[in-house]
């Protein structure tokens, strides 16, 4: 696995007026930083900077011969400070609601900034890290060729704050705060009908039905792997997405952005819906020539991202089996 490296960030001083230390831990695979063109990938709530290998989340999308191939592209991932997976940033997650998705796609361009890069090929990420990658965008105006925003959008509407303070209610209120806050979390990353269609009303045992057993594993699972405080700064930094505050509407911040724009929605997602996705693609239409969009069907809701592979690769192959030697890199120099 790729070794786990740290950028020192001092007095970084948030949206809300804070002054803070950071560690940004970081992991690249593939060819070496300053060799080839650069892919950020930004992690969803659960995931971290580790994207392929044994324990790699988008080992199906991303690899040796894969849709973005490690033989042609850098791949960098930072982890959000706080995510919990690097432990020299969990002091930071005490005061986890001084932060917004702002100040994590701030860090990141520091990050970027740090490592001397001045452009990159591609950033992509699935929900809250496609939300960072929005506002990273609209930070960088000119530093990214391909956005690829996944399952997410510019902003949290009111049904996904609605949503996130239900689980932070959980989270400070629950006798099994992250078992339950993630049992209540899967029954929307899902739908009705993915349900229906794995479980069909079977039981495990004359007492459990086997819905009720898949949600209280994954509610196990993830309280093992994760940290309580961690959990909450992720599900708080996803309610903050919103590159507008402060800076006008929608498409007064938009038009500033000279990457590609691919977006891709999910038809069943329950989280970020599609209507959303294809209303900022007709905004975006208006007043940028380079925006896409792509919906992948799918009966499995936003976790859709992370299951149905071959859509995806789809939609991405004309993005990245491209001519190696036709992209342009400008990365200098690396730490």
């Amino acid at each position: 696995m790729s070794r786990l490296k740290h950028i020192k960030i001092s007095n970084f001083k948030t949206n809300s007026g804070k002054t803070s230390e950071l560690s940004l831990s970081y992991q690249t695979f593939g060819i070496d930083l300053g060799k080839a063109p650069i892919v950020l990938v930004i992690h969803a709530l659960t995931g971290n900077s580790t994207v392929i290998g044994p324990n790699g989340w988008w080992n199906d999308l991303i690899g040796a011969d894969k849709c973005i191939d490690t033989s042609t592209y850098t791949i960098l991932a930072f982890n959000i400070p706080g995510n919990g997976f690097d432990t020299s940033a969990n002091d930071l997650i005490d005061n986890y609601k001084d932060y917004n998705a702002r100040d994590i796609a701030k860090i990141f361009a520091l990050g970027i900034e740090e490592l001397g890069i001045d452009s990159v090929f591609s950033v992509i990420g699935g929900s809250v890290g496609g939300g960072i990658a929005w506002e990273l965008a609209t930070l960088k105006p000119n530093l990214i060729n391909n956005l690829i925003p996944i399952a997410t959008d510019w902003k949290s509407t009111d049904w996904l704050i609605a949503n996130c303070h239900i689980q932070d209610a959980i989270l400070n209120n629950s006798k099994k705060p992250l078992e339950d806050a993630r049992m209540h979390a899967m029954t929307l990353y899902r739908t009705p009908e993915s349900f229906t269609e794995k479980f069909e009303r079977s039981k495990r045992n004359s007492n459990l039905f086997n819905v009720e057993s898949w949600l209280n594993h994954h509610g196990k699972r993830l309280s093992d792997r994760f940290i309580l405080s961690a959990y909450k700064m992720m599900n708080h930094i996803l309610r903050t997405i919103d590159i507008t505050e402060g800076r006008g509407n929608f498409i007064e911040v938009a038009r500033q952005i000279s990457s590609n724009i691919h977006i891709v929605t999910i038809n069943s997602d329950l989280f970020f819906k599609p209507e959303e996705n294809w209303s900022t693609f007709v905004d975006l239409k208006g007043v940028k020539n380079n925006v896409a969009i792509h919906e992948i069907k799918s009966i499995h809701g936003h976790d859709a991202f992370l299951i149905e592979f071959d859509q995806l690769e789809r939609f991405l192959n004309p993005i990245f089996k491209v001519n190696s030697s036709t992209i342009i890199t400008k990365s200098k120099c690396v730490a």
